[in-house]
């Protein structure tokens, strides 16, 4: 069997660094829930031991139709033993194709910039909702960029 080479970032008690700097490497992930996971609550990153995930950017974008009936899609986090939401999407702006941005129309962030605060260690980031269960469109993208720290 031919031995592998990891290339990708090193995990160290200091967070995802390249090997190349002392920065933390940002990460992307994009990832489809189905309205049915959205009206349910589903977990975007799992918790990790001993590290915590700061939130650098959020988009989202309605498939299938727009997203009617709820009030908002949330992407949440855990600061200080409290839940807080990190972006709150709109459901007026959740059309279908259009990119909604954390901090613009639509994408609603915390004050003064908590939203890009470190959430606690061992705490996983969640999607859901506020207000009534999500209809008509099928699916919501969510490409959360984001350190482990």
């Amino acid at each position: 069997m031919a031995q592998t080479t990891f290339q990708g970032p090193l995990v160290s008690r200091e967070g995802f660094r390249d090997g190349r700097s002392n920065g933390l490497v940002p990460q992307v992930l994009r990832r489809r829930f189905t309205i049915a996971e959205i009206n349910a609550g589903a977990v975007l990153l799992t918790a990790v031991p001993d590290f915590g995930f700061r939130m650098i950017g959020c988009r989202a974008i309605a498939i299938g139709g727009a997203v009617g009936a709820t009030t908002t899609v949330d992407v949440s986090g855990v600061a200080s033993a409290t839940g807080r939401k990190l972006v709150a999407y709109a459901q007026a702006n959740l059309t279908q194709s259009t990119v909604l941005n954390d901090g613009a129309t639509g994408g609603t962030v915390l004050a003064d910039g908590a939203s890009y605060t470190k959430n606690d260690n061992n705490t996983a980031v969640s999607v859901g909702k506020t207000g009534s269960s999500l209809t008509t469109a099928t699916h919501v993208d969510i490409i959360f960029t984001y350190v482990a720290e």
